[in-house]
């Protein structure tokens, strides 16, 4: 079993208006924008990053905003729910503060004896809100969101899959336990970690195929400390008949990534260097930051990548 991975790492998915997901992740979600660069594959496509104020593994939403894309089919072979992790007592303040914004599927519901509140993302996405008590990272408060609120960052992802079965297996050789079960969901958890250490698997045979589009996660990735420990994980998957990439240098993390037996794209992301590396702790998000190999492209991209708000 492997005992480097920390919890998730960050949630990236995908958008069509860059302009709207960033108002919404800033603005009624509370979060803080903390990269603001673009697709490494797709420079002219924003590759946009929120979290809380350190913008900390393990609270780092991001999104490719494809201006054209059709939207996402919500089935199996993908993590159906974003779950963000809140104060309890906060989901009275939340509901009321998502439905002010216009916020679609608004809903309460228990799953493992914790309170949670469902809503909808503005291209359908699914998050939900997590009542969790001691969760002592730091919130981003400078968007109006009080802090005895304010989301800390991410507390579970949902995979929604037909068998669950050999991701399971998968998840426990990361080191992740099984804790319970209730009804098709499975539940994962890391011991220790960044906070952002459960995973559920829901088990659907009937679900129909995923189709990617907009408000469809693109991949979750999982933290490890460092190149050494990535490395580590990355030979023991190979070793186990996962087809792993090579490392590759995404700027603010090393990433590997792998499709799980269940069809979900899994990563491995190293918490060095960080978003501080290339911006003042206190301006993350503010600047467009480029990759090397696309600086050069920059007077274009300045010009033609539309505005985001402040």
């Amino acid at each position: 079993m492997l005992n480097a991975i920390e919890g998730i790492h960050h949630i990236t998915s995908m958008a069509r208006d860059a302009n709207i997901t960033d108002q919404f992740h800033t603005k009624v979600l509370g979060l803080r924008r903390i990269k603001k660069t673009v697709n490494f594959d797709a420079p002219d496509v924003y590759h946009l990053y929120y979290g809380n104020r350190a913008g900390q593994p393990g609270s780092v939403m991001t999104y490719f905003p494809f201006p054209n894309i059709i939207d996402g089919v919500r089935g199996a072979g993908e993590v159906g729910t974003t779950v963000f992790s809140v104060p309890q007592g906060s989901l009275d303040f939340w509901e009321k503060h998502l439905a002010e914004n216009a916020t679609g599927g608004i809903r309460r519901e228990q799953a493992f004896g914790e309170d949670r509140l469902y809503f909808d993302g503005i291209d359908g996405d699914g998050f939900a809100l997590a009542a969790v008590a001691g969760d002592a990272r730091e919130p981003w408060t400078d968007a109006g969101i009080p802090a005895e609120h304010a989301i800390r960052g991410f507390h579970s992802a949902t995979l929604v899959l037909n068998d669950a079965s050999a991701t399971r297996e998968l998840l426990q050789l990361m080191g992740f336990q099984e804790k319970g079960r209730e009804g098709n969901t499975t539940r994962l958890e890391g011991e220790g970690g960044n906070g952002a250490a459960v995973i559920d698997l829901v088990s659907d045979p009937s679900a129909r195929p995923a189709r990617q589009g907009a408000g469809s996660v693109h991949h979750i990735a999982f933290a490890v400390r460092d190149a050494a420990a990535q490395r580590s994980v990355r030979e023991t998957l190979a070793q186990e008949g996962f087809h792993i990439t090579p490392v590759i240098d995404r700027d603010y993390f090393l990433a590997v990534y792998f499709r799980t037996p269940g069809g979900v794209l899994f990563e491995i992301a190293t918490n060095e260097p960080g978003f501080a590396r290339d911006e003042d702790p206190d301006h993350l998000g503010e600047a467009l930051k480029l990759p090397r190999q696309h600086e050069h492209l920059r007077p274009y991209l300045e010009t033609h990548l539309p505005a985001i708000g402040s």
